[in-house]
């Protein structure tokens, strides 16, 4: 009898524990959204009163660090940190290249050849995703595929 009342509490808390640890988890996995409003303030604080810190573009990928009523703690590829309005914020997925200058591959591989470079901060379109390369759309229109290694975003 001592040893059923021993093993129901264990198996109890090993459960409660095993979903708190599931439900960290969750909370910590690395949640992305990108700028949808065609500029948008990314501010000091959670409020319209507070300094504005930087102007995005529309398309630009944040990772959500926070939330806080209608708005969101974001981090930009450089590790900036704000706030901007959740409403200002949508799904569609972006890349900013973060290496010093990249090239534009007309395949996915290094040996394909080069169709453009980009210069660091470039923000780009995510239109497909293949293991270690992406195939992003430029502001002008250009298409091709970047090394995965290279750009930051979703």
């Amino acid at each position: 009898m001592a040893a059923a009342t021993v093993a129901r509490p264990f198996s109890r808390g090993f459960i409660a524990l095993s979903l708190s640890l599931a439900a960290l988890a969750g909370a910590n996995a690395q949640t992305m959204v990108s700028i949808s409003g065609s500029t948008v303030n990314m501010r000091e604080a959670p409020t319209l009163d507070s300094t504005v810190l930087w102007e995005l573009q529309r398309g630009y990928p944040l990772e959500v660090t926070g939330r806080r009523g209608s708005w969101l703690a974001v981090k930009d590829f450089e590790g900036d940190t704000g706030w901007v309005a959740r409403s200002m914020t949508g799904k569609a997925p972006h890349h900013i290249v973060k290496s010093p200058t990249l090239n534009l591959r007309s395949a996915p591989s290094t040996s394909s050849a080069v169709v453009a470079q980009m210069a660091r901060g470039e923000l780009l379109k995510t239109l497909e995703k293949r293991r270690d390369w992406v195939r992003v759309e430029r502001a002008s229109g250009e298409t091709g595929w970047v090394s995965r290694r290279l750009v930051w975003g979703f």
